[in-house]
């Protein structure tokens, strides 16, 4: 057990300790080239004009650089290739039982990561630059969409066919069977969980929130048993704290794509490894860890459908922290709010994964 927690919780130290090595070369690399986003957003989601998007983020001002998620993804692949090596090198029980790489828990989801970061960069690149294929710079939304639906599609065939994953976890041993409809659904939960990477707008905010989310499924993985991806999860969270201590107001840096994109799918693999091949149902509960998360899209939804339907907005501005914010709430009591609110939802989703 004394093997197990250690396991666990010192690669959430060191991916916090290589984050902040590199973040000043980082840091002055990417204000150096000013990889920052050259114009404000001027249209919503529908298309219509966004006056007080663009007030409120006021990007030709404010020059904050982008790329700030690259920190997370490197120091949590860092950490976990250096632990590896240790254990490949010394070949005392205690040293080989540090290492977490494994097949079946952590190869896929670091390999989702970094790729999901690598895509993310591609995309802050272009866009900073004025380049890509829209008015904003950078990939088009089709075009990530596409890549995360690829993603999912091969990752819930990976489930489905190699690892024989057809079923949702359900509480008290339950489950319901999907069959091939396994990979769509595993698709469309990657999706939903892409689109709530707009939750990255507020300084703290996304940083925060990830944090809370992926300590949670650390607690429920760790509960199954599922030592690696514990581990995993934790590293990183410790990868997100040397972000966040950059990016408390006001922000040095923001997560942007190659952060919210990696968080997000990863997150995905996650939950679905915490499901049936936990004997639990990490599915079932992530829209209560991520309740966050799931109130950020859902308003952006309505938002939408309203102005469609209705001819009216329902919220002076979307996603809905935002709409605090132009009610005249400052940034800071926003972010903390949406903490709280994420913690007391992180902790009732572990409590309903735990008691089933």
């Amino acid at each position: 057990m004394i093997v197990d927690i250690v396991k666990v919780f010192l690669p959430a130290v060191l991916s916090f300790v290589i984050g902040m090595i590199i973040t000043p070369f980082l840091s002055n690399y990417l204000y150096k080239h000013e990889l920052w986003k050259k114009k404000s957003v001027t249209v919503a989601v529908d298309g219509s004009e966004a006056p007080i998007s663009q007030k409120l983020h006021n990007d030709e001002a404010k020059k904050t650089p982008r790329m700030g998620g690259i920190i997370i993804w490197a120091s949590t692949a860092l950490s976990i290739l250096l632990l590896w090596g240790i254990s490949q090198v010394f070949g005392t029980d205690l040293f080989a039982k540090l290492g977490f790489l494994s097949r079946n828990q952590t190869w896929i989801p670091l390999f989702t990561l970094v790729f999901g970061g690598f895509v993310g960069l591609v995309d802050d690149y272009l866009e900073t630059k004025g380049g890509g294929d829209y008015k904003a710079g950078g990939l088009s939304l089709t075009k990530r969409l596409a890549i995360v639906i690829l993603i999912g599609l091969l990752a819930g065939s990976w489930f489905y066919f190699k690892l024989g994953v057809s079923h949702l976890g359900l509480p008290a041993g339950h489950s319901i069977p999907l069959g091939v409809f396994f990979i769509p659904f595993f698709a469309i939960v990657m999706v939903a969980l892409y689109s709530s990477g707009v939750i990255d707008g507020l300084d703290g905010l996304s940083g925060g929130i990830f944090a809370i989310i992926f300590t949670a499924y650390a607690g429920i993985a760790f509960y199954q048993q599922q030592i690696n991806l514990a581990a995993f999860c934790l590293a990183i969270v410790g990868g997100i704290l040397a972000f966040l201590w950059f990016n408390i107001p006001p922000a040095r840096f923001y997560m942007s794509e190659t952060g919210t994109m990696a968080l997000t799918i990863t997150l995905a693999i996650v939950a679905f490894i915490t499901d049936y091949l936990g004997s639990g149902y990490g599915v079932l509960v992530l829209p209560v860890i991520a309740f966050p998360l799931v109130i950020t899209v859902a308003s952006n939804i309505i938002q939408v459908v309203s102005k469609k339907f209705r001819g009216k907005k329902v919220f002076l501005v979307a996603p809905i922290h935002h709409h605090f914010q132009a009610l005249g709430w400052p940034s800071y009591k926003v972010v903390m709010r949406y903490w709280v609110i994420g913690i007391i939802f992180a902790l009732l989703g572990v409590v309903l994964a735990l008691v089933g």
